[in-house]
């Protein structure tokens, strides 16, 4: 293929490392990983064209350290970088000195990331492109008194979040004025120290909400979508078993939402791939954005799987200078998708982390089966980075084939050497709420609480 990009460093590690250097691949594109020394002889390293170390196991002194990152494009002689997930993908100033150095950032600009990272800025652009928000104060609140003032208007309860938050964290709820007195400025202390500001908004708290997510694709100035996610099977607020489409939306719903998500893409002239969050309110059909992710989804494949369209290949195309030539028109909802996170915690010791040695490895194959990861047998899990070991995706004709696959596949897996979320995502395919669509964003923690005892591994075999 036509693309500018000559040679692509992955300034990231794990199964999102290997992700992206499959999809490089595959598009006859030269990679190099960027690794840390704790990563040296990892999956992404043996299976690029070209290794850079660029620093020790802390990620502070490797993949948070931009100046490394860059070194090791000029060493190597890449033409672009992809920042994956975490760490500097959503770092305007990261993407800001990529582009300034002469390189291809993946992903949108930098005025793009500055723009919809901030939360408070984020919607405000997106009220002003017509999509619904939550309730809550017009911007960032800078005293106890305004915030005070704001409640009055918008109700209890709320909840405080930092404006440069994410991933869930940066969030207090108030239900009254007196507990917002007292949580106000510990938001504000946490804000700082977690996100460098101290800057928060309020929102109104919705009980009972779904966390639904649209997937969007842009080139600057045409965006489609890849139609929704159900996210809302949350553990303190981070992801733990996803699906698509969601299993609550009417079709009418469903196009106002993904059309939403359209619309504000093209009103910010959207480069790559990217995600808008919203809460659905299942009682009222309303749905309000709440946030933008400028970066690839750890979530994405199972948009992938329903649309049978590569994101990561797309980012790396559009990064490269070609337009995007889906119509939306072209892209259509094949049957239904699971996504089940495999970490290294142990769900009976309150998801303790649990690194260690990959004893015995065997993942399921077949039809409908796709499985994200960097292991190999034989591999040390560092307990320097997230807990993720793989993602064990499955697609059937429907929601139900889906689920008799996603069973089959756990029942399959072999992964000894370290506890696992496995016997979590057993529980949860089980589980009849689940299997009906029946949860929202509060479930999975008292889900949790009630079923600690059956989340204790089982004795070996004899």
């Amino acid at each position: 293929m036509s693309n500018s990009i000559h040679k692509l460093l992955v300034a990231n590690r794990g199964e999102i490392a290997v992700r992206i250097i499959r999809a490089a691949q595959a598009l006859g594109i030269p990679t190099v990983a960027a690794c840390s020394e704790a990563d040296a002889q990892s999956l992404p390293a043996r299976l690029a064209d070209e290794v850079r170390i660029i620093g020790p196991a802390r990620a502070d002194k490797s993949y948070l350290n931009a100046e490394a990152l860059l070194q090791a494009a000029r060493d190597s002689g890449a033409n672009a970088i992809h920042p994956g997930y975490g760490f500097l993908s959503e770092n305007a100033a990261f993407a800001q000195a990529v582009v300034e150095a002469g390189l291809i950032f993946v992903g949108p600009g930098a005025d793009t990331i500055r723009r919809m990272g901030d939360k408070a800025e984020a919607r405000r652009t997106a009220r002003a492109a017509g999509v619904p928000v939550v309730p809550g104060s017009p911007g960032e609140l800078d005293d106890l008194a305004s915030a005070l003032a704001c409640a009055e208007t918008v109700g209890y309860p709320l909840l405080i979040k930092a404006s440069a938050g994410g991933g869930g964290r940066g969030i207090r709820i108030a239900h009254d004025a007196a507990e917002l007195s007292r949580e106000f400025p510990l938001a504000q202390r946490e804000a700082q120290a977690a996100f460098g500001s101290d800057a928060v908004y309020l929102e109104r708290f919705i009980r009972q909400a779904r966390h639904i997510e649209v997937q969007i694709l842009g080139d600057g100035q045409h965006a489609v979508h890849l139609f929704e996610r159900e996210c809302s099977l949350q553990r303190r607020r981070q992801k733990v078993f996803e699906e698509a489409p969601s299993p609550v939306l009417t079709a009418e719903q469903r196009q106002a939402l993904c059309e939403s998500a359209v619309r504000l893409a093209r009103d910010i002239g959207y480069r790559g791939a990217g995600t808008l969050e919203y809460l659905f309110d299942s009682h009222s059909g309303e749905f309000f954005f709440i946030e933008m992710n400028t970066r690839i989804q750890v979530e994405h494949p199972i948009s992938e799987m329903i649309t049978g369209i590569d994101l990561v290949q797309w980012m790396l195309r559009i990064a490269g200078g070609e337009s995007l030539s889906l119509r939306q028109d072209d892209i259509h909802i094949q049957g239904a998708a699971l996504e089940m996170r495999i970490n290294a915690e142990d769900p009976a010791r309150n998801f303790f982390p649990s690194p260690g040695l990959v004893e015995e490895l065997v993942w399921p194959q077949g039809e409908g089966i796709r499985v994200e990861s960097h292991l190999f047998e034989g591999y040390r899990v560092p307990a320097y980075y997230d807990s993720l070991l793989a993602k064990l995706v499955v697609h059937g004709g429907d929601r139900a084939e889906a689920f008799a696959r996603a069973e089959a596949a756990l029942d399959a897996t072999r992964l000894t050497g370290m506890a696992t979320t496995i016997a979590l995502h057993r529980l949860l395919l089980a589980d009849p709420a689940v299997r009906d669509g029946q949860f929202d964003t509060g479930t999975l923690e008292p889900w949790l609480a009630e079923r600690a005892a059956l989340l204790a591994p089982a004795a070996p075999e004899a």
